[in-house]
């Protein structure tokens, strides 16, 4: 039986012991804590504040994790953002995940820099990680953790400020919001999607 959220199906009732989390992000010096990577950066303090560590695997770092009768599977992709499903899809296959198990923390600039928006499904809406995920698994039904990075940026600089480092006056609140995600995260392994959705929907992170 599946309950639904606005048209989409947000959970079935049965128990979901094994997630596939995916902070979606580029390798590389250069672009790491940039706003780009924020997914990154997100499933990597999920991993810290297990006590977990990541490996070098196939397509991706990868960490497992155990927590409250719960595994994840917990994947930064090493394939460049535009081709994140390739690993995606790797790691759903060899690890027997359907798209309703899996969890994407990604950037979104059409959200503001003060929430986060927790989706159970949603289309790529323009950012090419998603897209490659999408054109990967054939669906738009799994899903989503959107991180607001806003839109502060001038006409023709989207490029540049999606890659750009965190003003230092906003490093707090960014900080903040990452360890919310965590608690969200965990909220949505432990109680679901919808009650993670109405705790955090509506916060603002000032």
């Amino acid at each position: 039986m599946r309950v639904f959220y606005g048209g989409y199906p947000i959970f079935e009732l049965r128990i979901i012991m094994k997630i596939l989390l995916v902070g979606l992000g580029n390798v590389g010096d250069e672009y790491a804590h940039t706003r780009h990577n924020i997914g990154f950066d997100v499933v990597n303090a999920f991993v810290q504040r297990h006590q977990g560590s990541f490996r070098v695997d196939r397509l991706a770092y990868v960490a497992d994790i155990k927590w409250k009768g719960k595994q994840f599977v917990c994947i930064c992709p090493t394939t460049y953002m535009n081709l994140s499903g390739r690993a995606v899809k790797y790691w759903m296959d060899k690890e027997k995940v359907e798209p309703s198990s899996v969890l994407v923390v990604v950037d979104d600039l059409a959200i503001p820099l003060d929430k986060i928006r927790i989706k159970p499904s949603g289309s790529d809406a323009g950012h090419n990680g998603l897209k490659s995920i999408q054109e990967s698994l054939g669906t738009i039904q799994y899903p989503k953790i959107r991180f607001g990075i806003g839109s502060d940026y001038p006409r023709g600089k989207q490029a540049d400020f999606v890659l750009s480092k965190w003003k230092s006056t906003e490093e707090k609140q960014v900080a903040d919001k990452i360890a919310h995600c965590v608690e969200a995260i965990e909220v949505i392994a432990s109680q679901g999607l919808e009650a993670a959705m109405n705790q955090f929907n509506q916060k603002s992170f000032t």
